[in-house]
């Protein structure tokens, strides 16, 4: 290891990480004065769904959210759900060694997680059970500074990767193959914090696999943030982005121009945390720098504006 905070932004993979409290180790719950934020999110697109799955905690505040967009049929399903600290709640990923329910597993570095979602059904609504195994990837790693509280900073990481997915809704399974994107992060984001974020996989009409993790706002400083571009699984670094609201990103001289096929949005207002947000999953077209036309393209957008 080397060096402090100091020295951010940092981004791997890299020798030498800053000596700070990362994980999978332990990170305090406050920070001078800041909540912990952390979560694990995965994000898997194909022709037959698109979903995700993910945990979340703030200080000592928990919650599960997921949502699965059966494109065939047309219908959206999906939960929000706050827990307990001790909670398993309806999203985990299954460790062998893990020491209680509650905690957040992060991924190990050579992939084989299996992402479990189990929701019992309840009024008007079906039960849902998602088996979803991921695979191999390379991380892309950034510690970037928050600007606050003398010192705060957040560390996150990125993949792209396949995603093996047997999914049952009611009475329905779908068993695909799709491609997606792993996110976990940690840390202590300004107690207000507004950002716009795209996570998507395609190919191109030369025909190479490409994926992106894209964002404004949050860990996005000018040179070594978490902005990624895989190109058949070798990621780089763009230049910031803009986004266009929620219809649009524009990159490099280049852009991406987002259609909606379906939106999960939510306002909550909890002790020291108020959220909004709105996360839509469609299909991109347009172009990534280097002149990399897309044939197809599928993920996700987002605009979040949260107290915490």
């Amino acid at each position: 290891m080397r060096g402090t905070d100091a020295e951010l932004p940092w981004r791997g993979p890299a020798p030498d990480r800053p000596e700070l409290p990362l994980p999978p180790g332990k990170v305090p719950v406050r920070r001078q004065g800041a909540w912990r934020k952390r979560w694990r999110y995965l994000g898997a697109f194909a022709d037959e769904l698109l979903l995700c799955a993910a945990r979340v905690g703030v200080g000592p505040l928990g919650q599960t959210f997921w949502t699965i967009w059966d494109r065939e049929a047309a219908e959206m399903s999906e939960r929000t759900r706050m827990l307990s600290p001790v909670a398993r709640g309806e999203v985990w990923t299954e460790a062998a060694d893990a020491e209680d329910a509650g905690r957040i597993d992060w991924a190990p570095d050579g992939g084989g997680a299996l992402v479990r979602v189990e929701a019992a059904a309840r009024r008007d609504e079906q039960e849902v059970r998602a088996f979803l195994r991921v695979g191999e990837g390379e991380w892309v790693e950034s510690i970037c500074p928050t600007g606050e509280h003398g010192g705060g900073y957040v560390w996150t990481r990125k993949r792209l990767v396949s995603v093996e997915c047997d999914v049952r809704i009611g009475e329905r399974r779908i068993r695909c193959e799709a491609r997606g994107i792993e996110d976990e992060s940690c840390g202590y984001h300004p107690r207000h914090t507004v950002w716009d974020w795209s996570a998507g996989v395609g190919r191109t009409t030369d025909g190479r696999d490409v994926g992106w993790n894209l964002v404004s706002g949050i860990n996005d400083p000018q040179q070594r943030s978490e902005r990624a571009i895989w190109v058949d699984g070798q990621a780089s670094e763009p230049a910031p982005v803009r986004f266009e609201g929620l219809e649009a990103i524009a990159l490099d001289g280049a852009r991406l121009e987002f259609s909606a096929e379906c939106e999960r949005r939510r306002e909550e207002r909890r002790a020291f945390v108020k959220y909004s947000y709105r996360q839509p999953f469609g299909t991109f077209a347009g172009t990534l720098p280097g002149g990399l036309e897309l044939e197809r393209g599928l993920g996700v957008m987002e605009h979040h504006d949260a107290h915490w």
